[in-house]
């Protein structure tokens, strides 16, 4: 699969179970982009806040903290994963119930999101540094805002009761309308489609298809 010249973002956006990781895998394998997944590092970073014993409504304990935790990248092949402190979160550590039920609280706090917001858009120089032609984040606000003008921005959206089911098959139980509803309606950088987004319903469409339509995408824009 080609792409074009020079080095491209895409950017991945929507809700809880719409496939973005999946989606996003697939489509830097295809292309041989970097792929980063910033639910995952809200994941991790509940996870550690919640080691240190601090909870979203504790401010103080909060910010002192934050300033705590140094932010560094290792690449697994295309993968990029974040370091906290030194160590890898595990994945299934990133899926215990606890870290499910507060990582929105987490999230929608403007000292989390602001303690991340450089070092995800630093993404494109680790990307650039190890060589790859690109780079694929998903998350909630890739194309809203941390990367609003990404050459590629993608929102992904399916009914209810298919993200419902896909977090059965994974074993996961989140509960998906309250998540949507604290990830829409939070003050900063809320869960929003962008304008200039195209939308894909991953409920209509298997995930080989969608992967091949965005690459497809792609590979239209090369010259």
């Amino acid at each position: 699969m080609s792409h074009p010249t020079g080095f491209s973002v895409i950017a991945i956006d929507g809700g809880a179970a719409t496939g973005k990781s999946s989606t996003a895998r697939g489509v830097a394998d295809r292309l041989g982009f970097l792929h980063v997944d910033t639910g995952a590092h809200y994941r991790a970073m509940t996870a550690a806040l919640l080691k240190m014993g601090v909870q979203p409504l504790e401010n103080t304990a909060l910010a002192e903290a934050l300033e705590q935790i140094k932010l560094e990248t290792a690449v697994d092949g295309l993968h990029a994963k974040l370091i906290i402190n030194g160590k890898t979160p595990k994945g299934t550590d990133l899926r215990l119930p606890e870290v499910n039920a507060a990582v929105s609280a987490f999230a929608a706090l403007a000292p989390v999101r602001s303690s991340l917001f450089a070092y995800q858009r630093s993404q494109t120089a680790v990307a650039r540094h190890h060589k790859l032609p690109g780079l694929v984040m998903e998350g909630r606000d890739i194309g809203s805002v941390i990367f609003p003008d990404a050459n590629f921005t993608f929102f992904l959206f399916a009914d209810e009761s298919t993200r419902i089911a896909r977090r059965a098959q994974e074993g996961q139980t989140d509960q998906i309308s309250e998540r949507d509803k604290m990830d829409s309606g939070r003050k900063t950088a809320p869960l929003i489609c962008p304008d200039h987004a195209e939308r894909i319903d991953t409920g209509a469409l298997d995930l080989a298809a969608v992967i091949n339509h965005i690459c497809e995408r792609v590979a239209h824009a090369a010259p």
